[in-house]
């Protein structure tokens, strides 16, 4: 059987790493858990571990948060479309938003729910997603800050989401800017400028942030460690949280080059990464997961040895080299993947998803230290911030 395993003592490090970092900063964050697509025994983890603020872009997501892990802070992370103001104004406290239209009818839901539904207004920075032109900002404040059921609690933006734009220090100083001025035209504090995202975290370890950036929304480094800008891992951070565990179907010793004649059939591509020769032999697995179930480009065997030579929407075809070593049918071969891949592994319904080690032993481990933190941090006389 195939599974997705998630690995929690890796996760609450990296959890606790990314918090030191927003402590540090005296930055506030949410963590972004679009990846988890809802998955309940995680969410719970999630709870145990501290996490008090999360983020998300479905909300049948945020109604399972609502429903697993009841009175978290939830922020929607899309542009909310009209048809679903209701369910935004009832399921997120915040949403991200640049639609006046939209927001006016946010105000209405709220009135109705008798709820203030918190916004962030989004400024277009140069990644050409969501975000209101820079100059269209005063005025667009001008509509919307007075609305009795919504509450502007700053601006932020978007970078490296959707053209690449790498983030930097002038666009963050922008941002400052933009809120120095609508503090001192309206005479109304902006709390938050939410700007920190996975992408920005490279130029916030160097120090190069400005402390007005004062709010992240963290996701793939937090399940997947990733330096967004210069590639492999942040500092300290795992990248072993998610496995894919595929089980073999078929172990075969073969020919490594098709000697029949090809032709451009319609079929799925993946470009090797191994040289091979006509008439070369060697081990070939083939595992139950295709691209039917994630996007086999995004995954890479944990094995160095093993490579994956192609595959098709059911499976996926491993070269294992010379010899098996020991793998034999019903075995498993495991592999990391990056966020493409783990967000089609996650939302699709063909492949299991368990918690290492299980919620209940996780859940005792975390009563069991605990207390004994809670007393440490009392007699030294510690402020313990949340980390999430």
């Amino acid at each position: 059987m195939s599974q997705v395993v998630i690995n929690l003592d890796a996760l609450k490090h990296n959890l606790s790493v990314v918090g030191n970092w927003m402590d540090t900063r005296g930055s506030k964050w949410i963590a972004v858990i679009k990846a988890l697509c809802g998955h309940e025994e995680t969410l719970k983890a999630l709870q145990l571990m501290g996490v008090r603020e999360v983020g998300d872009s479905r909300l049948e997501n945020l109604r399972t948060v609502a429903e697993v892990i009841p009175g978290t802070e939830t922020w929607y992370l899309r542009g909310p479309s009209v048809a679903a103001v209701e369910d935004v104004a009832t399921y997120a406290s915040v949403s991200l938003n640049s639609e006046i239209h939209t927001i006016k009818k946010l105000n209405t839901a709220a009135r109705a729910l008798d709820k203030t539904h918190g916004i962030i207004i989004m400024v277009e920075l140069g990644d050409l997603r969501e975000g209101i032109l820079p100059g269209s900002l005063v005025k667009f404040y001008r509509e919307v800050f007075d609305l009795p059921n919504i509450d502007v609690l700053g601006i932020g933006a978007n970078l490296g989401c959707l053209a690449g734009a790498v983030p930097t220090v002038d666009q963050m100083m922008q941002l400052v800017l933009y809120r120095e001025l609508l503090e001192l035209k309206f005479q109304h504090t902006l709390p938050l400028i939410s700007a920190g995202s996975t992408a920005v975290l490279p130029l916030s370890l160097n120090g190069k942030i400005p402390r007005e950036i004062n709010h992240f929304r963290v996701g793939e480094a937090l399940f997947l460690g990733t330096d967004l800008i210069n590639g492999g891992t942040l500092p300290y951070l795992r990248n072993d949280i998610v496995t894919l565990e595929a089980e073999i179907s078929e172990i075969k010793e073969k020919g490594l080059v098709p000697l029949v004649e090809t032709a451009p059939i319609p079929r799925f591509d993946y470009d090797q990464d191994e040289n091979v020769s006509p008439g070369q032999r060697g081990y070939r697995a083939l595992v139950n997961v295709g691209y039917l179930d994630t996007d086999v480009v995004g995954l890479t065997p944990v094995d160095d040895g093993h490579h994956i030579a192609g595959a098709s929407s059911d499976v996926t075809v491993v070269n294992l080299g010379n010899e098996p070593n020991g793998l034999k049918v019903g075995d498993t071969i495991k592999f990391s993947s990056n966020y493409s891949a783990l967000l089609r592994l996650m939302s699709g319904r063909y492949i299991d998803k368990v918690v290492d080690p299980p919620l209940d032993e996780f859940a005792k481990r975390q009563s069991e230290v605990a207390p004994a933190v809670k007393q440490a941090h009392e007699e030294v006389g510690v402020d313990r911030r949340a980390s999430a």
